[in-house]
């Protein structure tokens, strides 16, 4: 835990930008740009909640580098079939701390809806992230994002990035 200290105007707005531009790429479907939102190394989860809570190890999907996340681009645009559609992020509730290395801890709650073709919206996933955000060479980025899903129940398919 970091000892807090509060967050500039400038900063916090600096890191809903990246959250914007991050919810939008995804949204966009620009997978190859994906991983350049992270440090190398970095981590990339996405667990349940119940796991998370009680500080369980288990993941449904896990990266520690960007050549992990790379891998998981090219298998999402080149090897895997599936029945494409379209997600759209909800990104809320900015719960922000850094300290005095401006290392920033980031909670916040999002939703993903996803819309296949000819069908309608559906929820998708929902919970918080659990971000830690640093400064490199003059842009923000994830050392490590932790996708937290409410649900018990995970679709029978996560392949794009929450």
């Amino acid at each position: 835990m970091i000892a807090e200290r509060s967050v500039s105007v400038e900063d916090r707005l600096a890191l809903e930008d990246l959250y914007a531009s991050y919810a939008a790429t995804l949204d966009d479907g620009r997978f190859e740009e994906w991983p350049e939102f992270f440090t190398d190394p970095c981590t990339y989860r996405i667990v349940p909640r119940e796991n998370y809570d009680r500080n369980l190890p288990l993941a449904t999907l896990s990266f520690e580098s960007k050549g992990m996340l790379r891998d998981r681009v090219y298998g999402i645009t080149q090897t895997l079939f599936h029945e494409p559609y379209y997600q759209r992020h909800l990104i809320s509730g900015f719960v922000i701390a850094t300290d005095a290395d401006d290392v920033y801890t980031v909670r916040a709650n999002y939703l993903v809806v996803r819309t296949k073709a000819g069908s309608l919206s559906e929820v998708y996933s929902a919970g918080r992230y659990a971000d830690v955000v640093v400064r490199e060479g003059g842009r923000l980025l994830f050392r490590e994002k932790v996708c937290i899903f409410d649900s018990e129940l995970i679709p029978n398919s996560l392949i794009y990035p929450l």
